[in-house]
């Protein structure tokens, strides 16, 4: 699909891979709404691209509604959705002091999962109705699962959960979906300089750079957003998850 003159979504664009997408999409010439729980942030970024920003909770029916009418006002309506948003958590199934809280678990499982999902239906639907561009397209999607939903360590349950979940979308929403012209697709990040690694020690962030094969060092947001357009742009990309990771995999812990 053409990016150049394209109303996108970003989800989670007020930061990390979510602002690098947008940062990104922008310069190639797409119209960007940024979507994020955080609007002032979102503000900065949606102001430095170009943009417009909405707040937006994704695991909100009313919220993400909202925004999505919005965006399109502002924007056009949208043939791109790249679902950034997202939160971690780290909890044993069975700790020192008992089993996991289950209001965790559903938190995790809430934003990551069933936000993709509620903004994936939400953008499809609005998509049907848009005319086919000259490649038989109406839409792309893009969601962001991990590697951890391949490689899960101690302690990531409920975020391996969610994540393995939006890989386990992906297929069959492009089966679903492709009698509309709408592909989709997810990228599983490996390790990422991103606002929660940069809170980590920079003996942390060494050591966690040390076990990627090549390159060993972490991923830089603006190569996630490289293969986001890779997978816009490319009209026979579909239905396939790709790790974006320098060929790590994860140890237990």
């Amino acid at each position: 699909m053409e990016i150049a003159g394209t109303s996108a979504l970003v989800t989670g664009g007020a930061s990390g891979l979510g602002a690098a997408t947008a940062r990104h999409l922008a310069v190639l010439g797409a119209r960007v709404a940024v979507l994020d729980r955080e609007p002032a942030k979102g503000r900065d970024v949606a102001e430095e691209i170009g943009g417009v920003c909405f707040e937006c909770d994704v695991a909100d029916e009313g919220s993400a509604k909202a925004a999505i009418t919005a965006a399109a006002g502002a924007n056009g309506p949208a043939r791109i959705l790249v679902n950034c948003a997202g939160i971690g958590g780290a909890a044993r199934i069975v700790g020192r002091e008992g089993p996991a809280p289950l209001a965790d678990f559903e938190r995790i499982v809430r934003v990551n999962l069933i936000g993709t999902f509620n903004m994936m239906r939400l953008a499809a639907s609005a998509m049907t109705a848009l005319e086919a561009t000259s490649t038989g397209e109406r839409g792309v999607i893009v969601s962001t699962a991990s590697v951890a939903a391949y490689e899960g360590q101690i302690g990531q349950a409920a975020y391996s959960a969610s994540k393995g979940g939006i890989v386990s979308l992906t297929l069959p929403a492009a089966r679903e979906l492709a009698r509309f012209g709408i592909r989709v697709q997810t990228i599983a990040p490996g390790l990422f300089q991103t606002p929660l690694l940069d809170e980590l020690p920079e003996e942390a962030q060494q050591s966690l750079a040390a076990a990627i094969p090549f390159p060993s060092r972490l991923g830089a947001p603006a190569e996630f957003a490289q293969l986001v357009a890779t997978m816009v742009a490319n009209p026979y990309l579909n239905g396939e998850t790709v790790r974006l990771d320098g060929a790590l995999r994860m140890a237990p812990k």
